[in-house]
């Protein structure tokens, strides 16, 4: 692969959001609402005085973990709607482009704001409600990559989606998340869930590191942190590999027929 065919995509990016700073205003308010909203819920929750732990650390800190996944999946989509709806992704293969490189690119972008809304997470917490997300200290990193990997692997599951099936497809990728969000336990242990439901969260790579996280701010104890840590990681490489390889049957598949036609200009 190419790292500079690589670069080109994230570069290409990074100028539409440059030449419309208006697209950077619908995901940056979202996360701001989040912050807000959850922060004085948690803040509410905190004043009955009977809780053993500190719903502002939980809750927070799963809404900043759940919206970095998030920005991470809808990144990798965004990106690749962006060239769908200018009607420029088919022409992207008349160069020596490959699709290897062109998900490549896509991560890389998704990646970049990912990172973005996380820290701007992190620094409305701390400015408006005095919580610092790293307290728990460096062991939140290989639990976010984690999430990356899935997050990633999500995005490439709904580019795939799109590409068999058309732009309209672009409908389903939104409410995953949401969707997602309540077999991995973002805010409740899983052992909330009925058994049926929890069978459904031992194979989402989410539920681990919010199952962890609750047990490293005093929530909950969790004494099986390394071994969560490596089943999740382990779900998640996997699905990002089916994924990966669900997306280029796709494409190969929309080049052997022509659907691929329907993505250019018309």
């Amino acid at each position: 692969m190419s790292l500079t065919r690589i670069y080109a995509i994230f570069i290409r990016q990074v100028f539409l959001y440059k030449g419309n700073p208006m697209r950077l205003t619908a995901p940056f308010l979202w996360i701001f609402v989040d912050i807000i909203l959850w922060g004085f819920i948690s803040k509410y929750l905190s004043a009955f005085g009977n809780a053993t732990f500190n719903f502002t650390s939980v809750i927070l800190g799963a809404i900043i973990l759940w919206n970095f996944l998030t920005r991470i999946q809808q990144g990798v989509m965004t990106a690749f709607l962006e060239d769908v709806w200018a009607q420029s992704f088919i022409n992207f293969f008349a160069s020596p482009l490959t699709i290897k490189e062109y998900v490549a690119g896509l991560v890389a972008t998704s990646l970049a704001m990912g990172l973005a809304s996380f820290l701007v997470m992190a620094a409305v917490a701390g400015l408006v409600f005095g919580y610092n997300v790293f307290k728990i200290g460096l062991i939140i990193l290989p639990f976010m990559l984690v999430l990356f990997i899935f997050a990633v692997a999500m995005g490439i599951f709904m580019t795939a989606i799109i590409l068999r099936f058309g732009p309209s497809a672009e409908w389903l990728g939104w409410p995953i998340p949401f969707v997602l969000s309540i077999f991995a336990g973002v805010f409740y242990p899983i052992s909330t869930l009925p058994a049926a439901l929890q069978a459904v969260s031992k194979i989402i790579p989410a539920s681990y590191v919010f199952e962890s996280f609750r047990g490293l701010t005093g929530a909950v104890s969790t004494p099986h942190l390394l071994a969560n840590f490596l089943t999740g990681a382990g779900l998640a490489i996997i699905y990002l590999a089916l994924m990966y390889i669900f997306l280029i049957m796709i494409y190969r598949r929309n080049l052997k027929n022509g659907q691929l036609s329907r993505f250019g200009a018309e």
